[in-house]
């Protein structure tokens, strides 16, 4: 699968812009704040209907504008050429076109581009709180697995139904509520079973691009923890811990609490890992992603790297280049600021590429 051309109207600040990208690898350079990182946000756009910074979607309309337009050929190699819009404007919201017909809900768009990206700010993957750990796995899941996300959607309508009691005068009655744990705990188990078996393929990749990078100088883990680990049902644990739900007036138990354990050197890589560390971490994490999506999909998704270079020493940018020009990987975008470094790497990876400048927001390619 390869993004063959990109129309952009009024996308952050990109002005009009259009591109035409080689399927190998596209690689951007230019000043912060230059519009770089904005190229690469439209191309998740695309594949997930947001934006990949927690902005909203009148947050991503260029200033003084009333809407924004991304438009997007795909060759997909089981489906041919794929014509995909995605626009935004005040009056008529959000709409996403699949050769020109609306998706009725984003649900049944979601794992049609599959996508990773890795930027700076991911390192919020270690540094925050359990949920945005959970974000992160469910996205990923969600990618290759509609049956994940079914479950997913089913399972928060009940904890919010379940929640709504819980702050009622009615929780004693009894039978609703039990109603509801029956039906979380069904929910719960197969989540459960999805998630463990994902992170349980996911760990040894991890490890193995740490390793690569870094040539073998640490030793880092991924682990999940889950209440259901134990092997209790979510039932029994719901019915023991009520009277704690009831005091705090939502559901305290569950696999919405679940989180993703990162070490290294057998300790929390959040309080040692150095920043170096973590980068890498993360790096080998949406590595390791990319090798599932495409076992599991059978074509390869597209590669972002925006800025990720900075903090790491120059052998490990090297053994990261290195494995990225490796055929395992499709069509690849790099951001960076830095022009030198980027024309280095260049050299190394592959002839076949399309260089871009950006200034201000406006695009040309080199």
């Amino acid at each position: 699968m390869y993004l063959k051309e990109l129309n952009l109207l009024n996308f952050k600040n990109l002005d009009s812009s259009l591109f035409r990208f080689s399927p190998n690898l596209n690689c951007f350079s230019g000043p912060n704040g230059a519009g770089k990182t904005n190229v690469l946000d439209a191309i998740y756009y695309l594949s997930v209907g947001k934006s990949a910074f927690s902005l909203t979607d009148r947050q991503c309309v260029r200033h003084g504008e009333d809407f924004f337009m991304i438009d997007a050929s795909f060759d997909i190699s089981t489906k041919g050429l794929e014509h995909l819009v995605c626009s935004f404007s005040k009056d008529k919201g959000k709409v996403i076109k699949r050769n020109d017909k609306e998706y009725k809900r984003l649900s049944e768009h979601i794992g049609l581009l599959p996508l990773v990206m890795v930027s700076p700010s991911d390192v919020y993957l270690i540094n925050e709180a359990a949920d945005e750990r959970r974000r992160y796995l469910n996205h990923f899941m969600s990618l290759t697995d509609s049956e994940f996300l079914h479950l997913l959607v089913r399972y928060n309508a009940v904890l919010t139904q379940r929640n709504k009691m819980l702050k009622s005068a009615n929780v004693m009655g009894g039978d609703l509520l039990d109603v509801f744990d029956m039906q979380l705990s069904d929910l719960a188990s197969q989540i459960f079973n999805k998630r463990l078996a994902a992170i349980s393929d996911l760990a040894p990749v991890v490890s193995h691009y740490y390793r690569l990078i870094s040539d073998d100088s640490e030793k880092v883990e991924l682990s999940y923890k889950s209440e259901l680990l134990s092997g209790e049902k979510l039932y029994d644990i719901l019915k023991r811990g009520l009277s704690r739900d009831m005091a705090l007036g939502y559901t305290s138990f569950g696999v919405h609490r679940d989180d993703l354990i990162m070490k290294i050197g057998g300790y929390p890589i959040r309080k040692y890992g150095s920043q170096g560390q973590q980068k890498l971490f993360i790096i080998s994490l949406k590595l390791a992603q990319y090798e599932l999506i495409y076992r599991q999909k059978g074509f390869k998704p597209i590669l972002l790297l925006d800025d990720i270079f900075d903090k790491l020493d120059g052998d490990r940018v090297k053994n990261l280049v290195t494995l990225v020009s490796e055929h395992k990987f499709g069509q690849i975008f790099i951001t960076d600021s830095n022009k030198v470094r980027l024309d280095g790497m260049l050299d190394e990876i592959t002839d076949e590429r399309k260089l871009f400048s950006v200034e201000s927001g406006v695009v040309a390619e080199v």
